[in-house]
């Protein structure tokens, strides 16, 4: 039996992935948790698990079963709903040693930071019962390793990227509309994406752009390369990274050129361009499937589908991580290694539009056989899966954040919207980006 993945589990997904989702209402107002508070007289141990936003566990059923499973653990979660505001207390928590849940969830962008300066202040997990390192991504699992080898995250969800496309709007420009004929287009060489575009441009119906902007272009594209801003030893090397410089010029193209319909992501307008068919190309993460559903809406519906990407890519992904200073670590270690077991991940994906960064996950039905009806029953489940297993290992720095943002937000966007030259936005970004970081 083919297995379809929720709308409400991919378009949470995707908000909790570009960190805009709001969490529970019940968990939001909660505090973060000190470890171990709050163990009942009948002898059971309290664990509680801080997170950002809707992180999918709890609403998943996974908390539930685990209790089910074992009768003297009781689990409570806290959420904060976004993770500008999460992380910052978390740092604060892991320097005082105080206020900390059992088990603390940590977004991709801050997972270098984590490993590289709070390593001694967590479990290593990759002892843990019941982990093995061969049941995660290489790639995913050197992300959550510190320098002294010891792993002190482990990985729950990933951003397999694809390109997502209008077959409605390809067909009018005379382009292939198969899945398969779409992803040779570009196979292997994001300048033969740059190309396509070319080619739908001489034939773009009125008011459709090839792509929704130049911004989420380089981003495809620099998270298609292993050294992206830093180096191995830690240095920043964006500015003379030929990588980046390569996504600079290509994403760049894309605005000159006129293939863009010049939106900034996650923005109203964003939004409003899928319902309008404003852009035939998104760049898309496993997560944005259901927030193309739901921006688009019925009127979408088999008007959407999904090829591979000319590389393989990865936008998003979270970890857990168990704190030394938690009053449980053993059994706090022994839930984080059973939350984010192959079995698990690959409910968590069904349920909630996560995808999974235990590749023993995908030879699992719920993964394997996953489709996506409302575009056009793509095998999302194989497609995403071959993506994932593409993702280069990857040199993470602490501040990959901030860089990303400046260059999308300060550089790219200027030449996208306000027909900056290439080299104006990019020396914006270098100045802003140069400043933030104290250089």
């Amino acid at each position: 039996m083919r297995r379809t993945v929720s709308l409400a589990g991919l378009a949470v997904a995707a908000a909790l992935a570009a960190g805009l989702l709001t969490g529970c209402a019940e968990d939001a107002e909660e505090p973060t948790a000190r470890s171990g508070d709050g163990d009942s007289d009948k002898g059971k141990i309290t664990l509680t698990v801080g997170v950002f936003g809707a992180f999918g566990l709890k609403e998943a059923g996974l908390y539930d079963e685990y209790m089910k499973l074992n009768k003297n653990i009781e689990i409570k979660q806290t959420s904060i709903e976004r993770n500008e505001n999460y992380y910052p207390q978390l740092l604060t928590h892991l320097g005082t040693g105080s206020g900390l849940a059992d088990i603390q969830a940590v977004e991709v962008n801050n997972i270098a930071e984590i490993t590289a300066t709070q390593a001694d202040k967590l479990v290593d997990l990759g002892r843990a019962p019941g982990v093995s390192k061969d049941s995660f991504l290489d790639w995913k699992w050197a992300q959550g390793t510190a320098g002294d080898g010891r792993t002190v995250a482990l990985g729950t969800d990933i951003g397999p990227q694809g390109i997502c496309y209008r077959k409605d709007l390809f067909a009018k420009a005379g382009l292939p509309t198969d899945r398969e004929e779409v992803g040779a287009l570009w196979a292997g060489d994001w300048n033969k994406y740059l190309d396509a575009g070319k080619r739908f441009q001489d034939k773009a119906p009125e008011g459709a752009a090839f792509t929704d902007s130049a911004s989420g272009v380089m981003a495809a594209i620099t998270g298609s390369s292993e050294t992206r801003f830093y180096d191995k030893d830690g240095k920043v090397v964006y500015k003379s990274n030929p990588a980046v410089k390569q996504a600079w010029d290509i994403a760049a193209a894309f605005a000159t050129e006129g293939l863009t319909a010049k939106l900034q992501q996650f923005t109203p307008a964003w939004d409003q361009g899928y319902a309008n068919a404003t852009f035939a190309t998104v760049s898309c993460p496993a997560w944005m499937l259901g927030y193309i559903q739901d921006k688009a809406g019925d009127a979408g519906k088999d008007k959407w589908d999904v090829a591979a990407a000319p590389k393989p890519s990865n936008w998003g992904g979270s970890f857990l991580t168990v704190p030394k200073a938690g009053k449980h670590t053993e059994e706090a270690a022994k839930l984080a290694a059973w939350l984010t077991a192959p079995e698990q991940q690959a409910r968590l994906f069904s349920e909630r539009g996560s995808f999974p960064s235990a590749r023993a996950a995908y030879e699992l039905p719920a993964v394997s056989d996953a489709t996506h009806d409302y575009f056009g029953n793509a095998p999302i489940g194989q497609i995403f899966s071959k993506a994932a297993q593409g993702v280069p290992v990857q040199i993470l720095g602490p501040k990959d954040l901030i860089i990303a943002q400046n260059m999308a937000d300060i550089g790219m966007l200027q030449v996208d919207q306000k027909g900056r030259s290439p080299k104006e936005g990019w020396d914006a970004a270098v100045k802003a980006i140069d400043n933030a970081l104290d250089l």
